[in-house]
């Protein structure tokens, strides 16, 4: 994340993201990409998103799940303590379907696939977590590949990824799809130096000296959850549409790489 952009939340007020769903005892917000969910270990200044919702509706809201701070998307929040005991019950049990969104670096191997790895902070880098054979905590992620857009040449090929997290571990689906040999696109702490750029898509385009990527954030959405109502007692399903710059960049892999591929 860009120094400005952290600087800025810190000192200044932001609006709360748009809400995808409310009702008496759930609400659910579409968080952007860069904005954490919960107060920062190392700098309690900065903005977040729960400080946001607290410091609007009262500490009654709480959070019942997490998504990484660079990744966009649906972030769940009760408004009294019997529905939060009822949600994070679901969470803690494994029975909370999480689909997220990714667009990934490489072509998976399989069209479906399941990761399962014991996860630990790195020490020597804290905030990072590595692939460890034990002493850490089990993670499991099930994969279904969308789409595959292979490039011709030495040009990087991309496939847009379901991802479907059963364990919770922080970045797990980040480090999953790295440990696979697809990395996240723009993931800076797992992935690589790749753009996705308009100019290794299109044929004949130039570009520019300056030319900026179609997406230039981590390519990572969380777009659903499905549970169980607190209030109901029926299943209930809350989507997050792709944010702009995802869209456009798969429209353009859909235009320009997947025509490529069927040549």
């Amino acid at each position: 994340m860009r120094k400005n952009q952290r600087a800025q939340w810190a000192h200044t007020s932001m609006p709360l993201p748009p809400v995808l769903f409310e009702d008496e005892v759930l609400v659910a917000f579409d968080k952007p990409s860069g904005l954490p969910v919960s107060p920062d270990r190392k700098d309690h200044l900065r903005e977040n998103l729960t400080a946001l919702v607290r410091e609007k509706f009262g500490d009654g809201f709480a959070n019942v799940h997490r998504i990484d701070e660079e990744a966009s998307g649906l972030v769940l929040y009760t408004k009294t303590k019997p529905a939060l005991d009822f949600v994070s019950g679901q969470f803690q049990s494994k029975t909370v379907i999480k689909r997220h969104q990714a667009l990934v670096v490489g072509l998976p191997q399989a069209d479906e696939y399941s990761v399962d790895f014991v996860l630990k902070e790195d020490e020597a880098r804290p905030g990072v977590m590595c692939v460890v054979k034990k002493h850490g905590l089990a993670s499991e992620t099930a994969f279904t590949v969308r789409q595959k857009y292979p490039q011709p040449g030495e040009r990087p090929s991309f496939a847009y990824v379901e991802c479907r997290p059963v364990t919770g571990r922080m970045h797990q689906i980040r480090v999953h799809l790295a440990a696979s040999g697809t990395p996240i696109l723009n993931d800076a702490f797992y992935g690589n130096e790749t753009r996705l750029l308009l100019s290794d898509l299109k044929r004949g385009y130039k570009g520019r000296i300056d030319e900026k990527p179609l997406i230039g954030r981590i390519a990572l959405h969380a777009g659903e959850l499905t549970f169980t109502h607190p209030g109901s007692r029926e299943k209930i399903t809350i989507t997050s549409p792709l944010p702009n710059d995802f869209a456009v960049a798969l429209k353009y892999l859909e235009k320009f790489a997947t025509a490529k591929s069927r040549r």
